[in-house]
């Protein structure tokens, strides 16, 4: 693509989403990026105030398709709840825009997956033929299939992390799946967005560390669907951390075979050799969560026990920035041509 893209964003007030505007600022291939108004903010709303680290002001403007292509705009980030996606996505579509989506509302292609959500689609037709051709937007393993996307689905932070983890192994066919996998995962409480909740006030995060929604975890459907696995072979748990973001994903596997740490480490060197956004640590050194905080990278080590068949792996990345906004950001450089690490050095 030559020229300058304008982009939109609609939900630049929660966390992800004033790291997305961040990042678009800063990005060098594209315009300032205008921030779209849900009903209920106020006309002379100013991101700016909201968050005073923000260089100047960005004022926001109504949602009219009309008015955004007068005014050059041809990709929309949706950073909002998964209802609203699921309702403005399609109108966006429609209207002729490409739309990238930092939600679940379109990242499952299975009913039994995506019946969490609970979603109450106006026009079911057009819901199921979005779902289809909708690209789950992890360009480590679906990069061909986004350049040409109308509609990318943003990964979800905790799936990105044990995706990127598992995906080398299973390809190469060493994990034992009939044994079980379990994912022991651990986020800042950014990931569980900016309404308040009892769970996420600081009386109840501050020096304490909780297990929540075990075995009903919205992104355990991601992490299956995508990793071609049955729900029984996975256990997935996450848990609060005290901090503000973050995640650890401790990974508990058994191979098939008897194994060396080299196969190991070489699998996932030669399945990552061309991704610019995941590091993998020489064993035994493994990933903490600092090192990969206010980058897009996704960090990766692992640890096998001495019987060369039980294989302990750790995977870290910021649930903002890799797990959000900076992949959102890969996203909109693989669909316009740009380099995947534009705007994110």
């Amino acid at each position: 693509m030559t020229g300058r893209l304008r982009p939109a964003v609609l939900g630049a007030t929660g966390y992800a989403g004033v790291e997305l505007v961040r990042l678009l600022v800063d990005h060098g291939w594209v315009e300032k990026p205008l921030l779209l108004r849900r009903s209920g903010m106020g006309a002379g709303s100013d991101l700016a105030d909201l968050f005073p680290a923000l260089p100047e002001p960005y004022e926001f403007h109504p949602l009219d398709w009309v008015a955004l292509r007068k005014q050059g705009v041809k990709l929309v980030f949706l950073a909002t709840p998964h209802e609203i996606s699921r309702s403005v996505a399609p109108v966006a579509i429609e209207e002729g825009f490409r739309v990238i989506d930092l939600s679940g509302a379109w990242r499952l292609k299975q009913a039994r997956n995506r019946a969490i959500y609970g979603f109450g689609d106006e026009d079911s037709l057009t819901a199921a033929e979005l779902t289809r051709k909708a690209v789950y937007g992890l360009p480590e393993l679906n990069g061909d299939c986004i350049s040409g996307a109308a509609l990318v689905a943003n990964p979800g932070c905790y799936a990105t992390s044990i995706i990127l983890a598992l995906a080398p192994l299973l390809q190469a066919g060493l994990l034992d799946r009939q044994r079980g996998i379990i994912c022991d995962s651990k986020s800042g409480v950014s990931g569980a967005g900016k309404e308040p909740t009892d769970r996420t006030h600081f009386v109840s995060v501050a020096d304490n560390l909780s297990a929540y929604s075990v075995f009903n975890h919205r992104h355990c459907g991601e992490i299956v669907e995508q990793l071609q696995l049955d729900t029984s072979e996975l256990v997935f748990t996450p848990h609060l951390l005290p901090i503000p973001r973050g995640i650890l994903s401790t990974i508990y596997v058994r191979l098939t075979r008897t194994t060396q740490a080299t196969e190991i480490e070489t699998c996932y060197r030669e399945f990552y050799a061309r991704q610019r956004w995941v590091r993998v640590f020489a064993t035994p050194r493994l990933p903490q969560i600092r090192f990969s905080l206010f980058t897009n990278y996704c960090d990766l080590g692992f640890c096998l026990a001495e019987d060369h068949q039980r294989l302990v792996i750790v995977s870290c990345l910021d649930n903002l920035l890799k797990g959000a906004a900076g992949q959102a950001i890969q996203n909109m450089n693989l669909m316009y041509g740009w380099k995947e690490d534009q705007g994110l050095r």
